[in-house]
């Protein structure tokens, strides 16, 4: 698709005519660079289009890829209201279900920018969504796009090649469906068994999750930011993983982040390095400081988008950052959704007003503020005197910035037939599912007659729970009662304590990690009628031990279909993932730890790290293409 406003200059140069004058005025020229440019159309803007880069939120796509011209499930405002009413160029989207309607909506967005003033275009982000996880306030199944495992696993196939190959895959799907910003990497490390975001991390390791971070940041933004990158965002700075108790501080509870373990600068680590990588945004995260020092000083005792020491002094003058800041998302606002509400994430400022808060995340440093649309506040604040024009023109410059870098200005339509090519093509979900397969982690394999239980071979007849009969039936016939079955094959995910009060509440795994009694002890007689293999899905430890010494075979996944789980366990597909995080022996080890520290629950069931290869199993080649439709 091309706009009516594409000009060829004099001199052969073709360029978007963006403010329809005839003319090919400096920000419109290719030929110039990222700075011009956007001093150029700097000096344009009025003060309405200058704030209106400053927010981010999100935006949902039409079922056949049109506008959507109405308040969504999520979204709040028709998207006319906000892109030429409200000046905004920047949105998060959310549900999409086939690569055509995301590439035609798209198209019909950037049209729509096209008509604005100066034409500015718009930068459509996302969360995660090549996984298994369907969090609207965290990450997104995969849907339409290849499917690969949660970062958590990721990290236990322990391989930087493969982190960079995901991020070269996830980069051209997005690319090409017209997304050009990633709300990810999550770098956070997993040091807290018990928080609740820890399957879209990248582990505990911090060495480690700086190299991966590097290798992500490569696959998606290239060693520069251009016209065939995808600007990421990494998050949560300054490592968002001890959260007090394990509580996540989207919600009330959880807005205590606290270092018994004086580890700050241990969290510090990938941070350094995605801005060492060049990362394009960088997002604090909501959680409050406690007790925490930075160069001999007290932290002021309030979330990290609205701390000053931690965004401005720490980020921007110590780590030398210039690039966009955004907050996480309602630092401003209630979130009200249908009859749920989640309050403002304005820990440790509660009682300033939504006004004084805004200003308060400008003092610290941010550039834009997520999941909000109240630009008129911010023309108020402005208008007031109580903000300059400066202050706007200071994160209005990184934003464009970052735009024209992307090529933003100069073509951002997509070919629609190109995105059905590229996205979920047979070759991106091989490469996928074979992730998935190969990051299971073996934990226990005994000896039944005299030969390890994996990799499984026909049974004859097999008991099975979390898999449909069709999805097992290589291993025989499927029977209702264990005692019939040669072997028992159970899948089970990480225990949790079920909430749902606050928005967002529902999707959240917090809480426990113990196992309810009663589906232990079910598996424990299982496991005595016939050998139980027990798979489980970690999207963050579970306590295992009352399973070890019972079943016959446990094995870790962190998202895999249960087409990539069988060919881990029968050996097609070798795994060999390691465990990421520790396995805690019990919940009072838990209790007893540091946020802070990673492997601090004291004699782990399962160590970090851990993992079993399958005698007789060899790595297999990687197959070129065909491996997702045998």
């Amino acid at each position: 698709m091309t706009s009516s406003r594409f000009h060829t200059a004099p001199d052969g140069t073709r360029f978007r005519d963006l403010n329809g004058n005839g003319v090919m005025d400096p920000y419109e020229d290719p030929r110039r660079s990222v700075d011009e440019r956007t001093e150029d159309l700097l000096g344009r803007l009025s003060l309405e289009e200058k704030c209106g880069l400053m927010f981010q939120t999100v935006i949902e796509v039409g079922d056949d890829g049109e506008l959507l011209e109405a308040p969504g499930k999520i979204s709040k405002s028709p998207t006319t209201t906000v892109v030429v009413g409200k000046n905004m160029t920047h949105f998060n989207v959310h549900a999409i279900r086939t690569a055509r309607q995301a590439a035609e909506w798209n198209n019909r967005l950037q049209a729509l920018a096209a008509t604005t003033p100066h034409g500015i275009p718009v930068t459509i982000s996302t969360d995660p969504r090549h996984a298994f996880v369907e969090n609207t306030g965290v990450a997104f199944s995969a849907g339409p796009f290849s499917q690969w495992p949660e970062g958590l696993g990721l990290a236990a196939l322990d391989d930087v090649e493969t982190v960079r190959e995901f991020a070269e895959v996830a980069r051209r799907e997005y690319r090409a469906v017209g997304i050009r910003a990633a709300l990810h990497p999550q770098i956070d490390l997993a040091t807290e068994p018990r928080w609740g975001r820890q399957a879209q991390t990248l582990g505990q390791d911090a060495a480690r999750v700086a190299e991966f971070t590097a290798a992500y940041l490569r696959g998606f933004q290239g060693e520069t930011l251009g016209p065939d990158s995808v600007a990421c965002t990494t998050k949560h700075f300054p490592g968002g993983g001890p959260q007090q108790g394990g509580e996540d501080a989207h919600f009330p509870y959880g807005r205590e982040q606290v270092y018994p373990g004086g580890m700050f600068d241990y969290h510090l680590e990938p941070f350094r390095e995605a801005i060492r990588c060049g990362t394009a945004g960088m997002m604090p995260y909501y959680g409050m400081p406690i007790g925490l020092e930075l160069d001999g000083q007290p932290i002021e005792p309030v979330g990290f988008g609205y701390n000053k020491q931690i965004v401005t002094g720490l980020l921007r003058e110590q780590l030398g950052y210039d690039g966009v800041v955004v907050t996480d998302w309602e630092l401003v606002n209630d979130n009200h959704v249908g009859d749920q509400v989640l309050p403002a994430r304005a820990w440790g400022v509660e009682h300033l007003s939504a006004t004084e808060r805004m200003e308060k995340i400008l003092d610290a440093g941010a550039d834009q503020f997520g999941g909000e649309e109240c630009v008129d506040m911010l023309l108020d604040l402005v208008r007031s005197g109580r903000v300059s024009e400066e202050r706007i023109d200071a994160s209005a410059r990184r934003l464009l910035r970052v735009k024209f870098a992307l090529g933003l200005f100069d073509d951002p339509f997509v070919d629609v037939d190109e995105a059905e090519r590229i996205v979920g093509n047979a070759d991106f979900r091989a490469q996928g599912e074979r992730a998935q397969a190969r990051s299971l982690t073996v934990l226990v394999n005994e000896e039944r007659d005299g030969a390890p239980v994996l990799p499984l071979g026909a049974v004859g007849a097999v008991y099975v729970e979390g898999f449909r009969p069709d999805e097992v039936a290589e291993l025989g016939r499927v029977v209702a009662d264990p005692a019939d079955a040669g072997l028992a094959l159970v899948r089970v995910g990480a225990p949790f304590d079920p909430r749902d009060d606050l928005f967002l509440e529902a999707w959240f795994h917090q809480g426990s990690l113990k196992f309810a009694p009663g589906l232990v002890y079910r598996l424990q007689q299982i496991a005595a009628s016939c050998p139980l293999v027990l798979v489980v899905n970690l999207d963050r430890p579970a306590i295992l031990t009352p399973f070890v010494g019972h079943a016959a075979a446990i094995v870790a996944d962190y998202g895999s279909s249960a087409r990539a789980v069988l060919d881990a366990l029968t050996g097609r597909v070798a795994p060999r993932g390691r465990l990421p995080i520790e396995i805690p022996r019990s919940m009072d080890a838990v209790r007893a730890s540091r946020e802070d520290v990673p492997s601090d629950t004291g004699d782990p069931v399962f160590p970090v790290h851990f993992g079993l290869d399958l005698e007789g199993v060899e790595e297999a080649p990687e197959p070129t293409r065909g491996y997702a439709h045998r």
